[in-house]
Formats: C-alpha cells, structure tokens, sequence
C-alpha cells in the first residue's frame, strides 16, 4: 500500500540526523584537534637539548648585548631562571585552553567545568611525561617542581578563562 501523498515515507536515508556527521569529525573539532596535537609536539620539541639552559642563557645574553644592557652575573641568572620558569607556566597555559577547547566541542562558547577539570589534569600528566622525557636528554634534567609549575600554568589559564567567560556573560546582559 502507499502512503500519504502529504507524507514521504521514512527510510531512515532521509533522516537528517542519520545523515549528518558525528560532532567529533566536524570540521572545527577535528582542527582544534589537530592544534592541541600540534602543540603538545612544540612542548616535547622545546624539552631537546637544543632548548635547554645553556642554549637560552646565551640566546639572553645576545639579546641583552644587541640591546647594549648589561647586568651582573647573579641579576642575568635570576632573570634568566624567571624567563625559563614563566616559559613553562605559559607553554601548558597555552595547551590547557588548546585542551580544553578541544574537550568542548558541543558548546563551546559556555563554560564547562568537566572540560576545565579534564584539561587541567592532561596537561598535568603530559608534563610528568615531558620532564621523563627530559630525564634522558643530554644536557637537560627532570624536576618535579617543573611539573607543578605546568599544571599551576593550565590551572591558572582555565580560572582567567572562566573570568573572561564570566565578564562576557555580565556584559551580554547589560
């Protein structure tokens, strides 16, 4: 028998949502993907020995001499140590939003604090892998502060994001 002239008969090939992809292969997901990757390869690139304290300490000096500034030893060495501990904190910052927006990928305009928890915690142990990795590099050596210092980087990036999210909500409703 046919059916309803007014109503097409459902195959189940005709059903938009059948038809449609899942979320995780859409377009925007898949390159949020593909930079948090990215970036996570920057991390573990940055931990060789090509990046590695000798190698910034003189790329500092050279630096501070093209600009004709010159301090004392124990100045260069603090500024030194403050650049290289403040690199860490924004390397994970960076990846823990990259993460996090990779674990949003349903809303990602509103705050998710399952999204801001789970970012936190991968970068946390990407960084235990990443100072085990640097354990077995020439010239460069493994610390656990370093990893407290990467997870305080994601931690500290999610709460200025959680503010930004906030301050945007205010301003939406004003």
């Amino acid at each position: 028998m046919l059916s309803s002239p007014r109503k097409r008969p459902t195959t189940g090939l005709t059903n938009p949502q059948q038809l449609a992809r899942p979320v995780y292969f859409q377009p925007r997901v898949v390159l949020t993907w593909v930079f948090t990757v990215g970036w996570a390869g920057t991390i573990t690139f940055l931990s060789t020995g090509a990046y590695g304290a000798s190698a910034t300490g003189w790329l500092l000096e050279q630096l501070l001499s093209s600009l004709h500034i010159h301090l004392a030893s124990s100045s260069f060495e603090f500024i030194h140590f403050l650049i290289r501990k403040l690199a860490h904190c924004t390397e994970y910052g960076i990846f823990g939003l990259f993460l996090y927006h990779s674990f949003t990928f349903r809303r990602p305009e509103s705050w998710n604090t399952r999204s801001a928890v789970s970012a936190v915690v991968v970068a946390g142990l990407f960084s235990l892998t990443d100072e085990y990795h640097q354990s077995f590099v020439p010239g460069r050596t493994a610390s656990i502060k370093d990893c407290g210092l990467d997870t305080f980087g994601a931690l500290l990036a999610m709460a200025l994001l959680y503010v930004g999210r906030r301050f945007q909500g205010v301003l939406a409703r004003e």
